[in-house]
């Protein structure tokens, strides 16, 4: 690993420890020359299947524009940046566990409210708003009463 202060390659780990239940090593480092500290995040590199988009075009799966959309729903709500990380892991591995070389981005929608959903009801509905496109209040309205009959089923009280 290059020193991110004096690009040279002599550095140490102090400390490893688990993030993102498990999904990510965090590694705190430190620069045998100049003495500067930073920390790194190793992931493991998965196959993500191409994304169909709604007009049958196809792209490859980009993991920014996922967490730039679960960054907007979840702005000003009480998330940290753990639960966050857990969050893109949980989705991308379901995403990449489903075997398939192609997936709608219907189905990458409705995996991403499910994981959703438990967390914050309001990310879920700011979520949900954009990847079901409302158009009017009626559908806020569905949504949020469709919540509250699965509500006892999640697991809060």
């Amino acid at each position: 690993m290059f020193c991110p202060f004096c690009n040279t390659e002599d550095t140490k780990v102090i400390d490893s420890r688990l993030v993102a239940n498990g999904a990510q090593v965090r590694r705190r480092r430190e620069c045998l020359v100049c003495k500067e500290r930073y920390t790194t995040f190793e992931t493991a590199e998965l196959l993500m299947p191409r994304v169909i988009k709604k007009d049958g075009k196809r792209s490859p799966f980009d993991e920014e524009k996922l967490r730039n959309g679960l960054s907007r729903a979840l702005q000003k709500r009480p998330v940290s940046e753990e639960q966050f990380e857990s969050l893109v892991a949980r989705i991308l591995h379901k995403l990449s566990s489903t075997g398939e070389r192609e997936i709608s981005s219907e189905s990458i929608g409705g995996i991403v409210l499910s994981e959703l959903s438990p967390i914050d009801e309001v990310a879920y509905i700011r979520f949900a708003s954009v990847y079901r496109s409302f158009q009017d209040i009626q559908a806020f309205k569905e949504i949020v009463l469709g919540m509250e009959t699965q509500e006892p089923t999640r697991g809060e009280s």
